[in-house]
Formats: C-alpha cells, structure tokens, sequence
C-alpha cells in the first residue's frame, strides 16, 4: 500500500486527536495581517524569561512617545489588520489612559477590521475589576492572563509576583466585566514535577474553562536565573520521557474536557477560539512587530527591531525605524519553516501547498521515513495532508527533521 492510496486513511489513529478536526480542508485562506506591539517592561523579572523586557517602568511615557513615532512610519505599510496583540513584558504595567494613548495612535494610523481580535497580556497581579471594565470599553475583546501555576510554591520558584489568590480573582473578574475570550497560560515541566503536581494546576484551570489555554513547556535557556541554575547542578535534571508523559497526559485531560489541542501547547473551546493571532506566525501570513525586539513578516522577507529600549528611543528619536536586521527567505527556508511550523499544528501539512512551495512531493521522497512514522502511530496521511497525531506532536521538533 502507498502513502496516496486512499486506504491509508484507515491507518493507526489517535482517537482522542480527531475530535473536531476539518478532514480534506484547505488551510484556510484568510491573509489579512497581524499587528504585534511589545511593551518592553515589568515590575520584576521572571526566573525563566529570556523575552525582551526592562524593570525601569519610568521609561514608559517616553516608550510610548517612540511606539507613536514608529506607528507614523509604518502608516500605509500594512493592513487592513484583523488581529492586534499587545505582548511583553508585561503589558498590564502601562496605565489605562497610556493603554487609551496606544490605541488610538494605532486606530489612527492603520485600518483594524470591524470584528478584529484585540488581545492584551494581562499579570493577574495587575487588573481590578474596573481596570477591566475599561480596557474592555477601550475595545480589547480578548485577555490572556499569565498564571503559570496555581500552586503558591511553584509560582515562587518561577519568580512570578502574583499568587494563586490573585490569579483566581484575575479570572473571575475578567468574566464579570464581560470578557467572552480568555486565554489563561500554564508552565509546566518545573525539576522535580510529577504529573500529580502539574494536574492540579491543569485541572484547576479547565474548571474555569477559558476560551483559550496554553500549556508551555518549561525552557531553562542558558542565559535565564534558573537555566545558570539548572546548569550548576542546583536544579533536578528533567528527563525527556517524564516531560513526555506531561506532555501527552495533559493533552488528554484537555481534549476529555472539550479542548481541541490546536497546536503544540495551545488547546482552544472549539477552532473558532483558537488565537487567530498567534496561527499567523505558523503559516506565514504576513504580520507587523513595533516595540524593541519586535518581528515583522511580509513577502517573504523578516526583520527584527532592536533589542535594546535605549537605541529604540534614540533611532526613533532621529525620525528612523528602528530596525536592526532582515533576513529574506528562499523556497528551501520557506519550506523548511512550512515543514517545522505545520508539524506543530494539529492541521499539519497540506502537500499540494508544500509541493507549490518547494516543488518537492513529500510523499514520494520520503515515503520510506513516512510509512515507519505511520507504523509508529507519529503521523497520519489524509484528506491530502500529512498530520501529526497526539504521539506525533510529542516530538514534533524530530519530525521536522525529514
């Protein structure tokens, strides 16, 4: 049997995987961009956060003068835009009337469609109800909260300045102020968590059943307090099958609770909540990055801004965007990024539009690695596109390598 052979749909499953999925869809066809704002700043800093940012919260003002600078410079550039997320850093640290000041260059400047997804960064140490009640008369329609954990000593470990209290209260305000889509994120894969530890975040947060919930991976990078930590031995080593059962546990408990594990660490109450946003960055939809450290993607080309506030407020300054490098990008590095990006989604890849892209047909060149993956329930081939199962996106970064 062949991989094309339309029997090969009968193939090894992952039940639990097909919930919900658009069997023979096309990837969908909606290009409009994205527009990304870093807010490079925080109260502390988080042991584990290798993302731009700066503690030196008086520099705001000045940050926001520069992001209209740079707003201005863009101006006919992009757009229509239908996705705006405000990340950081932390986003929440700005004021509501620096927030009002924000969004009004940013509507002034560019077109937002009528029904475009407003997403903003929120600690739960930060928002009160009627914080809330604003930035949701500001316009912002989607929150997605930072809450890591929900065990109080987790959250010390991870160097996060809310407790469990907070972030409980964070949550049942933003419902009380009318929010509809809520995102809440988890860390997961701390030394020495067991999955009993990690469930009771997990379960925690599916009783609140936010629209969107994102389960990451703890990454201890070198250059971090707890990865200089991990590196001296401080830290209990991390092996790959105990984060593989977190990994594979967690997707079951959340898709048994009505989730659809939509990507990697991103499960959604239906696709129609999945972070319309965050789906651009997968499938090179074009999208606009303002703000230090900030990344932009658009006919086949990206560039990176500055990571250093200083030189973003001094280019700016001079009239100049602030951006420090570009790189464009090749049918082979498209393609590669296809492969590595798609393998991550539950979607996966569409091989009419891999074999457009790359002028490669995946199924015959790499049939042998394909049918073993298939035998080893990592993949399935249907409705013309190569998906992984459960399993599959356990190790999604190996099969990328093919």
């Amino acid at each position: 049997m062949t991989l094309s052979d339309p029997a090969n749909r009968s193939l090894k499953r992952d039940p639990g995987m097909d919930q919900h999925m658009p069997h023979g869809s096309r990837r969908r066809v909606d290009n409009s961009p994205g527009l990304y704002i870093h807010v490079p700043f925080c109260i502390s800093k988080c042991g584990y956060c290798d993302f731009y940012s700066c503690t030196d919260t008086r520099l705001t003002d000045e940050w926001l003068g520069a992001l209209t600078r740079e707003v201005e410079l863009w101006r006919g550039g992009f757009g229509p835009f239908d996705t705006v997320y405000l990340g950081g850093g932390t986003p929440s640290v700005l004021s509501l009337l620096q927030l009002e000041r924000l969004l009004d260059a940013v509507r002034g400047a560019f077109d937002i469609l009528p029904g475009a997804e407003v997403t903003v960064e929120v600690n739960p140490a930060d928002w009160g109800l009627q914080d809330l009640l604003v930035a949701r008369s500001l316009g912002i329609n989607r929150i997605n909260v930072g809450v890591q954990s929900f065990d109080d000593g987790e959250l010390r470990f991870l160097g996060r300045r809310h407790d469990s209290r907070q972030a409980l209260a964070a949550l049942a305000n933003a419902r009380r102020a009318g929010f509809e889509n809520v995102g809440l994120d988890l860390i997961y894969g701390l030394p020495g968590q067991g999955f009993n530890t990690w469930k009771g975040s997990l379960e925690k947060a599916l009783l609140l059943a936010p629209e969107h919930l994102s389960c990451y991976e703890l990454e201890l990078k070198a250059d971090t307090p707890l990865g200089l930590r991990y590196g001296l031995g401080e830290l209990e080593p991390r092996t790959g099958e105990c984060l593989r059962e977190l990994f594979l546990r967690t997707s079951e408990l959340a898709e048994g609770a009505g989730y659809v594990h939509y990507e990697v660490s991103n499960f959604a109450r239906g696709m129609e909540k999945a972070s319309r946003h965050n789906r651009k960055y997968w499938d090179h939809t074009p999208y606009l990055g303002l703000g230090p450290s900030a990344h932009s993607f658009k006919d086949n080309r990206r560039w990176w801004n500055t990571g250093s506030i200083h030189d973003y407020l001094r280019l700016l300054g001079e009239g100049r965007k602030p951006v420090a490098g570009s790189e464009d990008l090749g049918p082979d590095q498209l393609a590669f990024e296809s492969l590595f990006l798609g393998l991550r989604t539950r979607e996966g890849i569409d091989l009419e539009e891999y074999r457009d892209l790359s002028g490669r047909d995946l199924l015959q060149e790499k049939g042998p690695q394909i049918e073993s993956w298939v035998r080893e329930g990592l993949v399935r081939v249907e409705g013309g596109f190569l998906r992984p199962t459960r399993s599959g996106m356990a190790v999604a970064d190996a099969l990328a390598a093919l």
